[in-house]
Formats: C-alpha cells, sequence, structure tokens
C-alpha cells in the first residue's frame, strides 16, 4: 500500500486560514497530485512542450517530503492557496485513488472562500492535464477547464473505439 500521509484518517481535519489574495490574478491555475514528483514534473513538461503557445500557472503536490512514493494532504493545501493567492480558479487532478483522497482531504482543510473557486476533476491525469492547460491558457474559466479536463477521458475512449 503506498502512504498517504502520516496522519490518521480519523484525526479532525485542521481548517487552514487562506493566504491574502494577490491585486494581480491569472484566470485558472492548476495542481498536480501525484504519487510520483518524477511523474508530475514529467506531466507538465509534456504540458508545456505539447502547448508552448500558452503559460498556465502549475503546483505540485507530488511524491512525499522525504522523496517516497506517496501523496500528502498538507502539501495538496499548501500547492491550491499558492495559486489561489494569484488565480481565479484552480482545477485540480490527481493520478490514482489514494492521491484522490489526498485531494479531498485538502479541499476539506481550506477556507470556505478558496474550495469555492476550486474543483477536483476526475479526468485522466495526463490527458486532463493536456485539455486543461489548452483551456486554461487561452482564458477559459474554471468550469469550462474542468469541463476540458473531464472530456479528455471521452476523447481518448473514442480514439481507442475505432479499432
Amino acid at each position: 500500500m503506498i502512504p498517504v500521509s502520516s496522519a490518521h484518517l480519523s484525526d479532525p481535519v485542521p481548517v487552514r486560514q487562506p493566504a491574502e489574495r494577490s491585486s494581480t490574478t491569472a484566470g485558472v491555475g492548476i495542481v498536480l497530485v501525484s504519487h510520483s514528483r518524477a511523474l508530475a514534473e514529467d506531466a507538465l513538461d509534456l504540458a508545456r512542450r505539447l502547448i508552448a503557445a500558452v503559460d498556465v500557472p502549475v503546483e505540485l503536490a507530488a511524491g512525499l517530503a522525504d522523496g517516497e512514493l506517496g501523496t500528502d494532504p498538507g502539501a495538496v493545501v499548501d500547492a491550491v492557496e499558492r495559486l489561489a493567492d494569484r488565480c481565479e480558479g484552480v482545477l485540480v487532478l490527481a493520478d490514482l485513488g489514494s492521491g484522490i483522497m489526498s485531494a479531498e482531504m485538502a479541499l476539506e482543510m481550506l477556507e470556505p472562500a478558496v474550495v469555492e473557486r476550486a474543483r477536483l476533476s476526475a479526468a485522466p491525469f495526463i490527458e486532463g492535464l493536456l485539455g486543461a492547460y489548452g483551456a486554461a491558457g487561452i482564458g477559459k474559466d474554471l468550469e469550462a477547464v474542468a469541463a476540458e479536463a473531464d472530456r479528455a477521458a471521452e476523447a481518448k475512449r473514442s480514439q481507442v473505439a475505432a479499432f
């Protein structure tokens, strides 16, 4: 089993206070939650190289502090807060089950005003990132960016079904 974090799931979840919002904000930023720092870095590199015409704020909440595989809800909270300070919306993409659990826990720990501007996507990690990155890069709002990420699974299914 891959560790989620050192916190016990039954422990009370502390609510963190939001950071001050910047006076200059971008559209939508993306948080990548992955068990592997290398996977998240490479996924981001792929998105940036394939969609080089745009620049989207992205934060990584990937791997554990000691370099091992795993996810940490506290790292997700920190990543979302950093983006929420400078973006109108934040889309969170996670790679696997306990990454999703870490992202859900993180959203419970955030101030409600930040949570209102964040979405956790069920999109596939790579395809969802590419769709979201492109949509965010051309200035679409959070709902449209999330929808674009979600459509990635169906687009892939359509391609595979052709064979």
